[in-house]
């Protein structure tokens, strides 16, 4: 990485719980492409100041992560149909001061139901049941993938009877306050239960009888790599779908919004394997 200099362009991430994924992931790249560029993760303790500081430091990238996905919406000056369509951003793009906000955890999210094949089966009925527990910005992003893959056997699983119902109406989904006794054949956490650092860091997001029941564990927390329910699913023999494999997809196409360049697959490669060797 070059030393630091006054004609650096700046990239950074904002959220509750910074990890080092998207440091790693943007920062080895930057590097490989010999790009004059550095990438910091912030925890704002004022999201309208920190954001008024990407404008006025002519910050150029700006990552969006829980709990800011929403909120920070009021504080752009254009919305992407990308974020628009879900009411969700992760990412703000800074043009001479003009903040223009995006969302690339929807298309990850897509790419992975299709490499999977959770939704090949649509030809030959409704697909897979899904439960999807949470109810925020990254859930929406998560849910409207699943709807566009034409799986309509969803329920949006939150505590939150508001949001909970609001999202899941949206879809035209079903909507459940807890997991109780409920099997699906794919279980998605889009809550912060397993997220490091948090009150229910060891906490199962769904039961053990759930995990049996499922083919496939999801999971978009990112950090720890391996979550209480990634641990889990392995340990039951499903197939896993980390939180680190959407991190690196959306932050890809972060690392393009902010750049301009497609780094080539095997530089994508090379940045993923050193983002997971931390």
């Amino acid at each position: 990485m070059p030393i630091l200099n006054k004609d650096m362009t700046l990239c950074i991430s904002l959220s509750a719980r910074p990890s080092n994924n998207g440091t790693r992931f943007h920062n080895h790249l930057y590097e490989a492409l010999g790009l004059n560029w550095i990438y910091k993760a912030f925890a704002p303790t004022d999201l309208a100041q920190a954001i008024a500081g990407v404008r006025g430091l002519g910050i150029r990238g700006c990552a969006i992560s829980m709990p800011y996905k929403e909120d920070v919406i009021a504080l752009v000056d254009r919305m992407d149909p990308s974020a628009t369509s879900i009411d969700s951003v992760n990412t703000i793009v800074n043009d001479d001061g003009v903040l223009t906000a995006y969302n690339t955890d929807y298309s990850a999210i897509a790419q992975l139901i299709a490499r999977h094949g959770l939704a090949l089966r649509q030809a030959q009925g409704p697909g897979p049941s899904v439960l999807l527990r949470g109810s925020g910005g990254m859930a929406k992003a998560t849910a409207a993938a699943f709807r566009d893959a034409g799986l309509t056997d969803v329920t949006i699983v939150a505590r939150n009877e508001e949001a909970g119902r609001a999202l899941a109406g949206l879809y035209g989904f079903a909507w459940a306050a807890d997991v109780a006794e409920r099997t699906a054949d794919v279980l998605v956490n889009v809550t912060p239960i397993g997220m490091a650092g948090g009150a229910e860091a060891e906490a199962l997001s769904f039961p053990p009888a759930a995990i049996d029941a499922a083919s496939v564990v999801f999971d978009v927390v990112v950090l720890p790599a391996e979550t209480p329910l990634v641990r889990a699913g392995r340990d039951a023999g499903k197939t896993v779908i980390t939180g680190a494999e959407v991190a690196t997809l959306q932050a890809l196409e972060q690392f393009v919004l902010y750049t301009g360049i497609r780094p080539s697959d095997e530089q994508v490669r090379a940045a993923e394997e050193f983002m997971r060797a931390q």
